[in-house]
This record gives C-alpha cells, structure tokens and sequence, in this order.
C-alpha cells in the first residue's frame, strides 16, 4: 500500500523525515528478537525499516503474539493479504495490546504501520507489550515496571509538615510593586 502513495514533497517531506529520525532500529530490534522468543518468527531480525515493515505490516505475526501472551485474546486472525483483511488484523491488535494493559498513548493508528506512517510508535507500542508481558508470565523486555511506593503518614507528621514554609515559595528581597503603572503611559 506504501508504494501506491506519491511521494511527499515540501513541508510533508520534512515532516516525515523528522518522524523517520526517532526511530531506532536496535529498539526495533530488540522488539523483533522478542516476537520470535515468544512465536518463533520472523526468520530475520534486523532492525533496518525495511524489514521491521515487511515483518509486521500485514499484522498476522502481532495478532500470534498477543495470542502467546494471553490466549484466544484476537479470535479471528485474516491470512488474506487484502488491504482491509491487513488492517483488521492491526486493530484486533491494537485492541488486545489496550486489553493486556498499554497506555492508549503509547498504541499507533492503524495507518502508522500499514502505510508506513510511523513505524517509531510501532516500536514503542512493542517496547510498552513487551513491559506487560511480565505480568502474565512470559518473557519482557525494557526497562523493569514501576511498582507502587504507598507512604502513611501520622496526624502529627501531617500538621508538623503544614508548618514548614516551602522554599518554593522563594523571596522578593524587598521588591515592591511601586513604579509599576500597566496600560498607564506617562503624561506630558
């Protein structure tokens, strides 16, 4: 579908190629070694765009992931290679990534991978899966999740602190508001 597009010119160029600079191809690397850990494809693992595309865009291999994390969770997965049957397939995936706990705001849109929009947030939509997975007992990558660090405090530890004056707060020095006259010019 891609290679049906015009190519950009102009500030559309340049915007894409500014999106095109944030991808990282060790993340999508590490993203790819991943996927066949736990389904045992893809063949090649290169992070280079090209082939980071050609592995996922038809959404076939993402739809047998979701379904290794936890199983049955996209119950229809299209073989065709037919455009819509392709995009169905990302969106069941997307859809089961919400289900398994990814923020909404580290998902993509569908066009992102299958007309090459974006492939950066395809990674980081991976890299966050790949956080989650440890959660259901299967092998994660990234950095380690966030765990909850609830603090009680005592009455007398909350009234001690009320009593404290924020050096947030800061200081004038001595400033004044004197001089200051807005909208009023001077009359001669």
């Amino acid at each position: 579908m891609a290679n049906n597009r015009a190519a950009k010119s102009g500030f559309a160029a340049e915007a894409q190629r500014k999106i095109n600079s944030k991808y990282s191809e060790e993340l999508a690397q590490e993203s790819l070694e991943w996927i066949r850990l736990l389904t045992g494809e893809p063949e090649n693992t290169s992070g280079d765009m090209d082939n980071f595309y050609e592995v996922l865009k038809d959404g076939t291999l993402l739809c047998k992931l979701v379904n290794k994390i936890q199983p049955d969770l996209v119950k229809k997965v299209n073989n065709s290679k037919m455009a819509f049957k392709c995009m169905e397939n990302i969106n069941a995936f997307l859809e089961a990534a919400r289900q398994l706990g990814v923020p909404a705001q580290e998902t993509f849109q569908t066009v992102d991978l299958w007309e090459r929009q974006n492939l950066n947030s395809v990674v980081i939509c991976l890299q966050s899966l790949g956080r989650k997975a440890g959660n259901y007992g299967k092998p994660s990558i990234g950095p380690k999740e966030a765990e909850k660090n609830v603090r009680n405090f005592s009455e007398e530890q909350l009234r001690a602190g009320q009593g404290v004056i924020s050096l947030q707060y800061g200081s004038n020095k001595g400033a004044n508001q004197s001089g200051i006259n807005f909208g009023n010019t001077r009359h001669m």
